[in-house]
């Protein structure tokens, strides 16, 4: 019985294709569900200690997965926890880090002064990379109303409230 050269070239042409799309299939992802629960976490911490958050979840690439800004919280401060997760989810670092890299621990001069010039960047605290268990950056979540320790004790907690389902679940 012979092949025909279609089916050959289209079995060929198929296994090329498919096999980056398995590898891209394996790739950790944060769901909306997991985002949703963070910000959840954070709100538990802010309502806890009287405070009033803008809570940003952001994918790895920095997309926006979800935003809550709590009744009463400072308009302004929206944008700040945008962009302190995007800043997060672009250098997968807490944005403190960014701060100290680039005023240093006593803020009177970093080792990387010019890094603040990139727009978009956001150097004070209060945004934290999100990541599996095997440290893959997943996205990050920035918050912003109170003063930037509040702000980032706030998004620890709701890193704290799925770091269970990061480590168990291949989609997050």
């Amino acid at each position: 019985m012979s092949v025909h050269p279609f089916r050959s070239i289209l079995s060929i042409a198929l296994l090329l294709v498919s096999s980056p799309a398995l590898a891209l299939d394996s790739a950790p992802v944060l769901s909306l569900d997991v985002a949703k629960q963070m910000v959840v976490g954070c709100e538990t911490q802010a309502n806890a200690k009287g405070l009033k958050m803008n809570i940003s979840v952001v994918d790895a690439g920095a997309n926006q997965i979800v935003f809550e800004r709590m009744d009463g919280a400072p308009l302004g401060s929206a944008r700040i926890a945008q962009m302190k997760a995007q800043s997060s989810a672009w250098f997968p670092i807490p944005t403190r880090t960014i701060q100290e890299l680039a005023y240093g621990k006593d803020l009177k001069g970093g080792s990387i002064p010019g890094w603040v010039l990139m727009p978009g960047l956001m150097a004070m605290p209060g945004g934290l990379p999100i990541t599996t268990a095997n440290g893959v950056p997943v996205g990050a979540i920035g918050v912003s109303g109170g003063t930037p320790d509040q702000d980032e004790t706030c998004a620890q907690a709701g890193l704290d409230a799925v770091k269970n389902l990061l480590k168990s679940s291949p989609s997050y």
